[in-house]
């Protein structure tokens, strides 16, 4: 097995992005940022940063400095190893795809260090920018930096695309062993928490008792809990239910 992180580090460069180029000047007129959010695009196709924006602000690096391993590496150490490898298993089953590439997109709440040490809590979404011929050549990446939000020890995570179910599955199996949990559990794990029973979460969602069923059951093991009340206690204490 490869180690967490590999696929995507033999994919990047240290180079940071010209911001001075045209590719670099025509995208900070079309991209918009919003406060306190860091974003980048990094192309494949010249195996380097093209463009950076808002990374002083969010983080203390200056947009002409940061690159993606750097990016990369200052995920602070608890959140490190789950972040590695959800982003080798999504760049790798989004790269298996050829069609409709600029709709995969995936999530992830953690932490990355500021350039002064002080750890940042961000929602972070990474997406496909630019693809040709049935190829991602460019993925654009966008770190919000979000106060409110509550960190427990459980990872959380969703994933996005023309075949968001098989993405997320594939994702939940290759990230069992973690404490994580994803988008589509949450979702039915929030409606148990209000009481309703397989059957209706089911019918409310429009999918069969099956497969809600193989979204909540696999928790209890992985979170080593035995009741509904013990897993609806935990998702609570580690503020994935609110």
């Amino acid at each position: 097995m490869s180690n967490p992180g590999e696929f995507s580090r033999s994919m990047i460069t240290a180079l940071p992005a010209d911001l001075n180029s045209e590719q670099a000047v025509s995208l900070r007129r079309t991209i918009q940022r919003f406060p306190e959010e860091a974003i980048y695009v990094y192309s494949f196709k010249e195996n380097r940063m093209v463009y950076a924006d808002g990374w002083e602000e969010v983080l203390g690096y200056e947009d002409s400095e940061i690159n993606m391993l750097s990016i990369v590496d200052i995920t602070t150490p608890e959140y490190k190893p789950f972040s590695f490898e959800l982003n080798d298993k999504a760049l790798m089953f989004i790269m298996s795809r050829t069609e409709e590439l600029e709709k995969y997109s995936f999530t992830i709440e953690l932490k990355k260090l500021h350039k002064n040490g002080t750890p940042v809590p961000l929602i972070v979404r990474v997406g496909v920018f630019r693809s040709e011929n049935g190829r991602v050549t460019e993925i654009i990446g966008r770190n919000q930096v979000s106060q409110r939000l509550k960190l427990g020890k459980v990872m959380q995570y969703a994933a996005y695309g023309p075949e968001k179910a098989e993405f997320e599955e594939e994702l939940n199996k290759n990230l069992f062993h973690y404490y994580a949990i994803s988008q589509k559990e949450k979702e039915a794990l929030a409606m148990l928490a209000q009481g309703k029973s397989f059957k209706e979460i089911a019918h409310e969602l429009n999918v069969t008792q099956s497969a809600i069923e193989k979204r909540i059951i696999p928790l209890y093991k992985r979170f080593e809990v035995k009741s509904l009340t013990h897993l609806v206690t935990f998702a609570m204490e580690n503020h994935i239910l609110p």
